[in-house]
């Protein structure tokens, strides 16, 4: 009998493969290991088992395997069970979410190594030119690697001289694997077994400590054995105050010894919080939850800002872990991380663990094995997106705190899925309890609570009854025809600024753009410099003096005269951070000023720095992007600015009004959050515009209303679902007539489902890449699932023309 396995491969490629195997290998074998596998004709990849059987494939022979990797799996039959839904449902390569699915460190590195065989006697007159330089080069060398063959030969392509040189058994090729993870290692020390015994111990102490550091160091290794089990050889240095060497020598003589343990990486302190004291409210808003929990596995907590949405989410994780359950707390923005982090570990210590793009890939490594394990250090995940692909046993809760922000869309690379939606699924598998959490859920959550598909509960009161903020409009037409402007401040603004700096407390000012100004112009001719590679306008950066593509990455010095018509006459316009920033400095010279945007959080512990700072109130006013109406909570901010409420409503998007909205009330949202009523100033020039007057009345049903009529109107979620295809090529002409072969093909072929396009989106050219758009509406009364398998049937046809074969075509469900 033959023995056969099916595998993914960390490629995008739609298929799984087979690989032979031996009957022990067999038997060993379980899904969810990783072996590796001989992949084409050279190169070696991790894969994870999926299956075993007795079945040989007829279309090619199985290759053999190289080796198993684990002893036993790392990828649960849950996961593969959910990366399976995620491939079906987001129109990707199972290998797509394999790749995303673990961290980079169990994807091990291949290394083809090349050695030369030394002992065989070669007839050189035998050799062609190019294998001769590389028998020449192996005999100064004998172990290459591929790479270094190609620099050696000036070839790309220099497969087949190795295959002849292999022929003849001129050299070997060895596949070197080796991962990536390497375990912490802390040393720690020990006195030497022969002075464990009394004698011993007074003729050390009296006899053979030469020095006083000497004899201090051991001394102070006695105090700590008192206090604890293990001594960290750091730490007896430390507080002995002596340096290595005296410890070295001591350890030469034999007096200690040195031994290594594992640590984490990451480590967070014992809890010392137990009872929180809930309002009344409170108590009924988690009894309200609970009640829900029994007859809906999701439920919806509309709760506005400032009402103690995560006092209630305390509570309802240390009902699970009474359970014993684990617990994925999921957060939009890397930056949330910090506070929220602070607040849980209060409560359950080291029970918390992060898993974010951040942390380094062996802290993520760590956080993997401890949830694969169910051990105690992560019972309780606080993560980003990625966070669901990690491998529960027995999950019993996962929170989706601000579930509607859009950052829990994946953009690029595949799988592009929706982690509020994806972690709904994934808490099916388990029979666990979704609680999705904000102060201005997504239209289509608050549908399905509509639609009783979801639990909803309400806390429209905030914490300790503080009043809600006040909302003022500035009609910036008014205020520039009465000369009330100070730049890009109203003088109310500033005003209520300089008040808030009176009286202690601290600003935020929202501005959804970075950089100093996004457009720079020339006065004579009107030209505006553009990126060399995307069609987009270069973004100027005042502090580094240049100019740069948000969306390659592409800078340009800034030019002191313009391109097309060398005028000197050269201006700014529009309105970044940084030109916020910089306003507000000149204004306030004596104040402390931040920023946090894109620009400034790039490091490591960049969020916490700034969080860290503002809430030790070492900053006076945060200038920001998004990320600042992101549910961070600070307690001395009165003041919020809303500097251009326009530039969000007049985006070309049918999410536009309610993206809007989410943002403006979230922003409000941070100010007056302790005792005192806060103050928020929007400038605008429309401030009769339906979503900026809800706005003010705090009015989210009306908008729901609003936007729930123009999206039956005009077919959109929820009453339709969206995907987007995206093509990419070049060649402007190839990528238009491909995407409208596409687009006429599916309208010919695929019933039920509305086509529109192709079209150019608003930036149509990036990293000098065509783009054309096809927009799909799929009813939400018929089978996704067929008209996703027709759709998929009509993109590999493109992909069948030979002309067509290099566009490339992305796909988007539930297009965000």
């Amino acid at each position: 009998m033959e023995y056969f396995i099916d595998v993914v491969v960390p490629l995008s490629i739609a298929t799984t493969f087979t690989y032979s195997v031996n009957q022990a290998e067999f038997i060993f074998l379980q899904p969810g290991m990783r072996v590796a596998v001989p992949f084409g004709k050279k190169k070696v990849y991790t894969a994870i088992v999926l299956s075993k059987h007795n079945q040989k494939p007829s279309v090619y022979t199985p290759k053999d395997i190289l080796t198993i990797i684990d002893e036993q799996p790392i990828v649960t039959t849950k996961q593969l069970d959910f990366w399976q839904w995620i491939a079906q449902y987001y129109m990707c390569a199972l290998g797509d979410v394999y790749k995303a699915a673990l961290p980079s460190a169990f994807l091990l590195e291949s290394e083809t190594i090349l050695s030369f065989n030394s002992t065989l006697v070669v007839d050189l007159s035998s050799l062609t030119d190019d294998e001769f330089l590389l028998y020449q080069a192996f005999e100064q060398q004998p172990i290459l690697r591929f790479d270094e063959v190609q620099k050696i030969l000036n070839k790309k392509q220099v497969f087949n001289v190795i295959d002849e040189l292999l022929k003849k058994e001129i050299i070997f090729l060895n596949q070197h694997i080796h991962e990536k993870y390497k375990p912490k290692l802390v040393k720690y020390v020990t006195l030497h077994d022969t002075y464990k015994e009394e004698n011993e111990l007074i003729n050390l102490l009296d006899h053979e400590l030469k020095t006083e550091k000497q004899r201090a160091l051991v001394l102070k290794y006695f105090q700590l054995s008192t206090q604890k089990s293990t001594i960290e050889l750091k730490e007896l240095l430390e507080k002995a105050g002596v340096s290595k060497a005296i410890y070295t020598n001591l350890e030469k003589k034999q007096i200690f010894e040195t031994y290594s343990l594992a640590e984490d990486r990451v480590q967070f302190s014992d809890a010392f919080l137990n009872d929180i004291q809930f309002t009344e409210l409170q108590n009924k808003t988690i009894q309200s939850i609970q009640n829900q929990f029994q007859q809906h596995d999701v439920v919806l907590l509309n709760a506005v800002t400032g009402s103690g949405k995560t006092e209630i989410y305390i509570e309802l994780i240390k009902n699970a872990l009474q359970n014993n359950s684990q617990v994925l707390f999921l957060v939009p923005e890397i930056g949330l991380t910090t506070q929220l982090v602070q607040r849980l570990t209060a409560y359950f210590g080291n029970k918390v663990a992060v898993f974010n793009s951040k942390y380094s890939e062996n802290e993520r490594v760590e956080v993997y094995h401890h949830v694969l394990n169910a051990t105690e250090k992560a019972q309780i995940v606080i993560g980003s997106r990625s966070s669901i692909f990690l491998p529960f046993k027995n999950l019993g809760l996962i929170i989706v705190d601000e579930e509607h922000e859009t950052t829990y869309k994946q953009v690029d690379p595949a799988p592009r899925f929706h982690t509020r939606d994806a972690a709904i699924v994934l808490a099916k598998m388990f029979h666990a309890k979704v609680l999705l959490g904000s102060a201005t859920p997504s239209l289509e959550s608050y549908y399905n609570a509509y639609q009783q598909k979801f639990g909803y509960t309400e806390l429209l009161q905030r914490f300790k009854n503080v009043q809600l903020p006040q909302i003022v409009l500035v009609d910036l037409k008014e205020a520039r025809r009465k000369k009330e402007v100070n730049g890009i401040f109203s003088m109310k603004l500033i005003e209520a600024i300089t008040e808030a700096f009176y009286n202690g407390e601290q600003v935020l000012l929202f501005q959804n753009r970075r950089g100093f100004s996004p457009v720079l112009e020339c006065l004579s001719c009107g030209h505006v410099p553009y990126c060399t590679m995307c069609d987009v306008g270069l973004t100027y950066y005042k502090r580094q003096n240049y100019l740069k593509c948000h969306y390659c990455g592409y800078t340009m010095a800034m030019p002191s005269k313009c391109h097309s018509c060398h005028s000197h006459d050269l201006t700014t316009k529009g309105l970044g951070t940084e030109q916020v920033e910089e306003a507000l400095k000149n204004i306030f010279p004596n104040k402390n000023i931040a920023r946090m945007d894109q620009d400034t959080t790039r490091g490591k512990f960049a969020f916490e720095r700034l969080i860290d700072g503002f809430k030790n109130r070492e900053i006076d006013a945060m200038v920001g992007t998004q990320m600042l109406a992101k549910g961070l909570d600070f307690d001395n901010v009165s003041l919020v600015g809303i500097l251009n409420a326009d530039n969000m409503l007049n985006f070309p998007d049918f999410r536009a009004y309610e993206r809007a909205y989410q943002l403006m009330v979230q922003m409000a949202g941070r100010a007056g959050r302790k005792n005192k009523q806060g103050k928020v100033i929007i400038q605008t020039y429309n401030p009769y515009h339906n979503t900026i007057q809800q706005v003010t009345q705090n009015d989210y049903k009306g908008m729901f209303k609003e936007q729930m009529y123009e999206r039956l109107n005009f077919k959109y979620p929820p009453f339709y679902r969206l995907i987007r295809l995206q093509l990419k090529h070049p060649d402007y002409e190839k990528v238009k007539e491909a995407s409208q072969w596409l687009a006429s093909n599916m309208k010919q072929s695929v019933q039920g489902i509305l086509v529109l396009g192709p079209q150019e989106p608003s930036i149509n050219r990036i990293r000098n890449q065509y783009i054309q758009v096809i927009l799909i509406k799929l009813p939400i009364n018929k089978s996704a699932n067929a008209l996703k398998k027709a759709i998929q049937k009509s993109i590999n046809s493109l992909e069948t023309i030979a002309k067509f074969k290099s566009v490339k075509t992305t796909i988007s469900v539930d297009f965000y």
